[in-house]
């Protein structure tokens, strides 16, 4: 920006628009957005030598006013919350649309190593009309994947699952972190979802038991480990049938590892009415193996009926395991094992 630009902080040096006209304007500020044309402009009594406004990748501070700051330098620690900042003619921008979009865009901050990483992937399109959901084709093989960009993740759970894959849980291929978001390439699962195949009604109860049965093989396993992966978001989209009937458990994203000394979950997750309710905050527990239980029993209901519990129940003897299921009591809900076996014994009557 140049000097000139500063002058008079009444203004807009781009547009000419009147400042002082525009809602929430001062004086006083250190910098102000022109709400016309969004230039950047900085308040000509701020006591520093640049005319550009730097401001804090991370928490958003002006660096110009923090002690010491000097733009020549090639990095600079913001006082604030610590973010080390880089300086240099790339991290300027002309207009606040432009920074905003920088912000916004879901590659920044990744290494020249890993853009380079991700070229070797064609976007082809998004899938289930989410715009961070991808289906991406690698150009050396043509083989499909699934790239993911998430703000609400564990990074520490794909990175385990890259290294010892789940069965019938997506392949992690690699994982990505930037700036804004992880972004996560994925084996992708051709099939049908749960919830494309119930808009055609109800599943017979023989299919639905092995359904179940089959996720609940998925939970032993992640329940298993040490310490347990909990998955937290059990609905009819995170469950894909493939055309040789092979079930798989989908999205992990807001899974999260058990801690029996949590009394409570640190960020509440999950979908309504398939969540448990400590999920959602009530309780005296943080979700646990048993929280997805009650999301299988959710599941269960709905196969049978395509809805809720509260709204119909299932028919017969296999309520008795729904209900055990979705008890509002944690310790009195099954593991993964014994649900298994109950759907064993209903599966042979």
């Amino acid at each position: 920006m140049d000097k000139d630009h500063k002058a008079p902080y009444e203004f807009c040096p781009r547009c000419n628009a009147e400042l002082k006209y525009q809602k929430g304007f001062d004086n006083t500020l250190p910098y102000w957005i022109c709400l016309s044309c969004r230039e950047m402009l900085i308040n000509p009594e701020l006591d520093t030598d640049t005319d550009i406004i730097w401001l804090c990748d991370d928490c958003g501070t002006l660096l110009n006013v923090q002690k010491g700051f000097d733009e020549s330098l090639d990095e600079w620690t913001c006082t604030e919350c610590g973010h080390v900042n880089p300086l240099g003619q790339g991290e300027i921008y002309g207009s606040d649309d432009e920074y905003q979009a920088e912000m916004g865009n879901p590659y920044r901050g990744l290494s020249d190593e890993d853009m380079l990483a991700l070229a070797m992937y064609q976007d082809e399109h998004i899938l289930d009309d989410r715009e961070n959901i991808i289906f991406v084709r690698s150009r050396e093989t043509g083989e499909g994947f699934v790239k993911k960009l998430l703000t609400t993740y564990d990074q520490s759970i794909y990175e385990y699952l890259k290294e010892h894959p789940v069965r019938h849980v997506p392949r992690i291929i690699d994982t990505f972190h930037g700036s804004n978001c992880l972004i996560v390439l994925e084996e992708y699962i051709d099939g049908e979802t749960l919830a494309d195949r119930l808009e055609d009604g109800p599943i017979p109860e023989e299919q639905a038991i092995s359904i179940a049965k089959r996720i609940c093989k998925v939970l032993e396993e992640m329940h298993s480990l040490d310490p347990p992966i909990v998955h937290r978001d059990i609905k009819p989209s995170n469950v894909v049938i493939t055309p040789d009937d092979q079930v798989y458990l989908l999205d992990v994203n807001v899974a999260k590892w058990y801690d029996p000394e949590k009394t409570d979950d640190t960020r509440h997750m999950g979908t309504r009415n398939y969540a448990a309710p400590e999920q959602m905050g009530y309780g005296m527990k943080a979700s646990s193996a048993k929280s997805d239980i009650y999301s299988v029993g959710m599941l269960l209901n709905v196969m049978l009926t395509v809805h809720f519990p509260k709204e119909q129940k299932a028919e017969g003897e296999i309520w008795r395991v729904i209900e055990k299921c979705i008890s509002l009591e944690e310790d009195k809900r099954y593991t993964a094992a014994e649900l298994i076996d109950e759907l064993d014994k209903l599966e042979r009557k």
